[in-house]
């Protein structure tokens, strides 16, 4: 017999390891949130490639690996891949006391995990569209009693001011609306899908000179209704994408030769904020 317990700490040192050189809390909280409670009774539907497998059984040792887990096959909705999760909370290094916004939720086990790393003093909003996943959600968060799980749309609201905005679902651009809800010193991390096959992960900074970006990894997610079209005249390849270095409000600033992308009320110049240029 396979000991959960001992799986479950294997599988929380590999999602620290991957994180690099990161916060070591995040050994103990991926050890402490129990992924099963998120995903619904088993046995699991395994996302493989374009295919599907189902795990043996509903022992939750199936599922302490990196891998996809379907939550809605027929929307192409999974609980996400935990070596990039691992990587993405690494990188935006949540701290207690900390506000984050997590758009798209949803199931909540990401969500938890940046819940349990603002402790003490922080707390974590969580957007969910599909209102089956929010309520499931909600469920799953109920002992968290530093969440707030809204079913809602992300986009079309402003959310509250936040150090941390964790974005799960591909955006053309990240909405005005979410760059001015970050703080002095807030990040954002966010799938770009600027083009149909153009996906890069993109860390943003606010400093007092303006937000920075740094596109850090290829990374695809399911697009965000309603923020996921850049419009047909919105032409970029990927290359071009990841030479861009800051991001600009139109209102703010109009769009001059170093632009890399122009998409609504936002532009991706290719210019740092301490103005360097990308090569």
């Amino acid at each position: 017999m396979t000991d959960l317990a001992d799986v479950r700490r294997f599988y929380a040192r590999l999602m620290a390891a991957n994180a690099g050189p990161a916060d070591p809390r995040l050994e103990d909280v991926f050890g402490a949130v129990p992924r099963e409670a998120f995903l619904g009774p088993g046995p699991w539907m395994v996302v493989a490639g374009n295919g599907k497998v189902e795990t043996p059984s509903a022992d939750p040792v199936h599922i302490y690996q990196n891998v996809l887990v379907a939550l809605d096959a027929d929307k192409g909705i999974n609980n996400g891949e935990p070596f990039l999760h691992a990587m993405w909370i690494g990188k935006v290094a949540p701290k207690p006391g900390e506000t984050v916004t997590h758009v798209g939720a949803g199931t909540g086990y990401y969500t938890a995990l940046l819940a349990q790393l603002v402790l003490p003093g922080g707390a974590v909003t969580a957007f969910e569209l599909e209102s089956s996943l929010a309520d499931r959600a909600r469920q799953n968060l109920e002992a968290y009693g530093n969440v707030t799980v809204i079913h809602g749309d992300a986009v079309i609201g402003s959310p509250p001011p936040s150090d941390i905005i964790y974005v799960n679902a591909g955006v053309a651009a990240p909405t005005a609306e979410w760059l001015k809800a970050l703080k002095p010193g807030a990040r954002m991390v966010f799938p770009w899908r600027p083009a149909e096959r153009v996906g890069l992960a993109v860390m943003v900074s606010r400093t007092e000179q303006g937000f920075a970006c740094d596109p850090f990894m290829r990374s695809w997610f399911i697009p965000c209704i309603g923020a996921s079209s850049a419009g047909p005249a919105t032409k970029i390849d990927r290359d071009k994408a990841a030479r861009s270095r800051s991001i600009w409000l139109i209102a703010d600033k109009a769009p001059d030769a170093t632009a890399t992308a122009v998409i609504g009320d936002v532009w991706f110049s290719s210019q740092s904020i301490g103005g360097g240029r990308s090569q």
